[in-house]
């Protein structure tokens, strides 16, 4: 009897240790997200006054650092094709001048992200949610290949809104819209600057483009996997 009394005990044991370890892995979350994206580029500038009109291809690959379920920094690198041609526009340049461009852009940004709602999943008591809106904003580096071998840097201040939905604990989609002001007139091209004889300001003289974009994330990374820590 004491013997089988002993093995209900150690039977028992192992099945309280078995569902904590898989009580712990369900509330696990990750210090690290990865992932890529893909979607559409637009430009407005000199020679576009209309963000879709002449669209382009924009492709995306970044890493974030998750400091918890609101906060993240985001490193990324990217790639557009930007295109216009003064001949759609309303606006009639000095002498009646004519341009069109083709360019391409790679850039590098930092940049903080905000959800609107504490993201995750299990750990119920922190309230977190599958889905969040989110904004971000940063600071980064723009280097431009234009036509003729032309090669133009200069910086610039991404600024997002997107969208965000966790398919599993790892797995994540996302949808973004990110406006880039670049503080350059030559993303475009070395003939399109100044055109209209104005001072350049903030909104004036100096290019902007933005992308439309979906894609995914892998988290990766566990975070505080065997301590009790409160966050």
């Amino acid at each position: 009897m004491k013997a089988l009394l002993r093995h209900i005990s150690l039977a028992l044991a192992l099945l309280a240790t078995a569902t904590a370890a898989r009580a712990q892995t369900d509330v696990e979350s990750y210090r690290f997200d990865a992932g890529l994206s893909v979607g559409m580029s637009g430009y407005l500038g000199d020679a576009n006054d209309n963000l879709l009109r002449h669209p382009g291809v924009a492709l995306n690959a970044g890493m974030r650092y998750l400091f918890d379920s609101r906060w993240a920094a985001k490193a990324q690198l990217s790639m557009a094709t930007l295109s216009g041609n003064t001949a759609d526009m309303d606006n009639v340049l000095p002498d009646m001048a004519q341009y069109s461009f083709k360019s391409t852009v790679y850039d590098f940004t930092v940049s903080g992200e905000a959800n609107f709602f504490a993201y995750g999943i299990g750990e119920t008591y922190k309230r977190l949610r599958r889905w969040t809106p989110y904004l971000s904003l940063g600071i980064g580096f723009t280097l431009a290949s234009t036509g003729g071998g032309n090669t133009f840097a200069a910086l610039n201040i991404p600024m997002g809104v997107g969208i965000k939905y966790k398919v599993s604990r790892r797995f994540n989609l996302q949808a973004q819209f990110t406006m880039t002001k670049v503080f350059g007139d030559k993303i475009d091209s070395p003939e399109l600057t100044d055109l209209y004889q104005i001072k350049s300001s903030f909104l004036k003289n100096t290019d902007w483009y933005s992308q439309f974009t979906v894609g995914f994330s892998y988290e990766f990374g566990p975070r505080c996997v065997t301590c009790n820590r409160i966050d």
